[in-house]
């Protein structure tokens, strides 16, 4: 971050050693030298009365930042879609795995308890879903991307705008041969059951 060069520039133009500076925002010495070393950023109390001090804006003060920041966001927003999209993987194979096993061994109870994991699953699913509309992405090659922390330029993004009806209708068939198997597999499952 640039925040702190930017306090020991405006400091030092306004010819304030860092005690001084820090009586005059009501923090301790050691504070300023953190925020001028970059150990610790000012809180949003500090900054509005820096900008006082230094009779300059916030974004002034805070130029380049702002830059930064967002890339923090984006990188957190990447590590969580990430995240999310191994634990709908994991759920949802598990799903399919543990079907039978439950049913054949636990009868009723365990398709309830089936029933029950299958729900997480979708619920994480949806959240997956909310963070791919959120991010604007929704073919594959931009869930790739966004992945890796990466954008696509501007003609590779209308590329796959005109894919998407197409992934759509693919998803869809998809998901109804999964629904159709797995109804399969529970009406072999109940019908041993009786």
């Amino acid at each position: 971050m640039e925040i702190g060069s930017q306090i020991k520039k405006l400091r030092n133009a306004l010819g304030l050693s860092q005690e001084e500076l820090a009586e005059k925002i009501y923090v301790t010495r050691q504070t300023i030298s953190n925020w001028e070393n970059e150990k610790s950023y000012p809180d949003i109390h500090s900054l509005l009365a820096l900008s006082s001090i230094f009779e300059v804006s916030l974004d002034q003060l805070i130029k380049g930042d702002i830059e930064i920041m967002k890339q923090e966001i984006s990188k957190e927003e990447v590590r969580r879609f990430n995240r999310m999209g191994r634990l709908f993987a994991v759920l949802f194979f598990a799903s399919i795995i543990i079907f039978v096993p439950l049913v054949v061994f636990l009868k009723i109870p365990g398709i309830i308890i089936w029933a029950i994991f299958y729900m997480v699953t979708l619920v994480v699913a949806f959240r997956v879903e909310k963070l791919k509309k959120s991010n604007d992405i929704h073919t594959y090659k931009e869930i790739v991307a966004f992945s890796e922390g990466k954008t696509l330029d501007e003609i590779q993004k209308q590329r796959e705008i005109g894919k998407r009806p197409y992934q759509t209708a693919l998803k869809l068939l998809v998901g109804g041969c999964i629904g159709a198997v797995i109804a399969a597999i529970a009406i072999i499952a109940l019908s041993a059951i009786k």
